[in-house]
């Protein structure tokens, strides 16, 4: 959430957020927080949700994860 801050502070009219797996829940909630307490003229823009197919290292077995991309511009 600070380093969005900081972007939009320094000049920057758009910011996508992206995670995956269990740290979507944090970014749909900064983005929350950024669009409401922080940068009132920000609006929620694209929301692009996908799953990934990503190989664990130790097992080597394929497994689907979850991902979000949320664009916030002002």
């Amino acid at each position: 959430m600070l380093a969005c801050l900081t972007l939009f502070q320094n000049g920057s009219t758009e910011v996508t957020l992206k995670a995956r797996g269990n740290a979507i829940s944090k970014a749909v909630d900064a983005a929350q927080i950024i669009a409401n307490r922080y940068v009132p003229d920000a609006k929620l823009g694209k929301i692009a949700i996908s799953t990934e197919e990503v190989k664990s290292t130790e097992t080597g077995v394929m497994s689907a994860v979850s991902s979000i991309e949320i664009r916030i511009s002002v």
